[in-house]
């Protein structure tokens, strides 16, 4: 079996592999990355494809799939919620960002027709190759993907997550004995902190502020963390007024339909019901006047009603903005985090709310990564990607020197034979 890595090589953004067998070639998911345009992988011709495999539906992973479906119906495989969830992202993502993209929404429509949805766990046959998908636990229906082909089995792990979450269990770690990892590295050099303590860090915070009169804006990704944080709130009894706007509200809606793949489907419901949606722009403009705590992507601030939200209480010493999603250099969001600053007004200036950031990742951190390496079986050649500053490199030392395995971290256009 050989794999030609695409993108996400020492960056985060634009994932995209090619595996492949004597007689047969998969993609394993197809992204985008966000620039000011949209940035590609590796061209691949869609006629050479057998099948795409998707193992979530952020657009770092999924967001360029309908390029294979121009001229071709290739199969996509992943989980139903994954599909459901994409059509609402890619949309959106046609939507902002049309102009600058070689596909329209038929595309889209030609891709959701080409789905086949595929159970954790279900073996499924593509041509000389066997595809698994198991729980990654970092997003709602997301998977890392195994591939046996040629007697050789490679695992992909694309986003994963051991730690149990409010919203999901933590990822599948029962690989059995393989002959390749690829795995992330986006917090390689970070270890989260203890999940329980951020949370009840993170409450308390809120209702100091709230307590005292202010709204607090949780800028969050409209899938994923904002059901995370609010189900968070839903948990520790939080009896201020949560409220919950843009994306968040058609996830929600979606997450309702497919409760199977949630930790604690009775908390999401109890948390969404209880928390007040944003319908229009009249009730967008009365939230920040109101304590309590408003919910909202996008979690980096690039756009959506977030970006409003943050001109309306960042004016004020009393407001708070809490950042909970990972910040990409260049972006707004990570401009406030460090600088404490952003655009008010159509001018950039200090921002008066007090700006905090609380780690509720949905990725490993340097531990669990660690901790996934040493417990393989076998002696598998490992692959490091998806991860910016260096983490792909570091992490690739690492796993050489403590765990003696043979890594590296490729780079686009790469190709090796397990």
């Amino acid at each position: 079996m050989k794999i030609r890595f695409l993108g996400g090589t020492r960056e985060v953004g634009r994932s995209a592999l090619l595996a492949m067998s004597e007689n047969t070639k998969i993609l394993l998911d197809y992204g985008v990355m966000f620039d000011h345009q949209p940035g590609f992988p590796m061209h691949v011709q869609p006629k050479v494809v057998d099948a795409v495999v998707m193992t979530h539906s952020h657009l770092d992973h999924s967001g360029a799939i309908p390029v294979f479906h121009i001229h071709e119906k290739i199969p996509v495989f992943g989980t139903k919620l994954s599909f459901d969830l994409v059509q609402l992202l890619i949309s959106d993502f046609i939507h902002l960002s049309g102009y600058y993209l070689p596909f329209e929404y038929i595309e889209l429509q030609t891709m959701l027709r080409s789905c086949v949805h595929l159970d954790y766990r279900e073996q499924k046959a593509v041509g000389d190759v066997q595809i698994q998908l198991l729980d990654a636990g970092h997003l709602p229906g997301s998977a890392q993907i195994l591939v046996e082909a040629e007697g050789k089995r490679l695992l992909y792990t694309s986003d994963y997550n051991l730690t149990e979450t409010r919203l999901l269990h933590g990822a599948d770690k029962e690989y059995g004995e393989l002959d390749a990892l690829i795995i992330e590295s986006t917090y390689a050099d970070e270890v989260h902190p203890d999940r329980n303590a951020s949370e009840k860090e993170f409450v308390e915070n809120l209702r100091e502020v709230v307590e005292n009169g202010g709204t607090v804006l949780v800028p969050a990704f409209g899938v994923g963390r904002s059901q995370e944080i609010v189900c968070i709130l839903a948990a520790h009894h939080f009896d201020h007024l949560v409220t919950i706007d843009g994306m968040t509200r058609k996830t929600n809606r979606i997450l309702m339909d497919h409760t199977s793949f949630l930790r604690d489907p009775r908390l999401f419901m109890d948390a969404v019901h209880s928390a007040t949606w944003v319908e229009g722009w009249r009730d967008r403009r009365k939230a920040p006047k109101k304590p309590g705590v408003i919910v909202s992507p996008a979690g980096m601030l690039k756009g959506g009603p977030a970006a409003f939200y943050v001109q309306k209480l960042g004016k004020k010493s009393r407001n708070a903005i809490f950042l909970v999603s990972y910040q990409i250099p260049g972006t707004p969001g990570r401009e406030l985090m460090e600088k404490g600053r952003c655009v008010i007004d159509g001018k950039m200036q200090k921002v008066k709310a007090k700006v905090e950031r609380f780690d509720f990742s949905s990725h490993c951190g340097a531990s669990e990564l660690q901790e996934t390496v040493k417990r393989l079986e076998g002696n598998p050649k490992v692959y490091v990607v998806h991860g910016a500053e260096g983490n792909c490199t570091r992490f690739a030392k690492w796993v050489k020197k403590e765990v003696g395995f043979e890594a590296s971290a490729p780079r686009s256009g790469d190709t090796f034979t397990i």
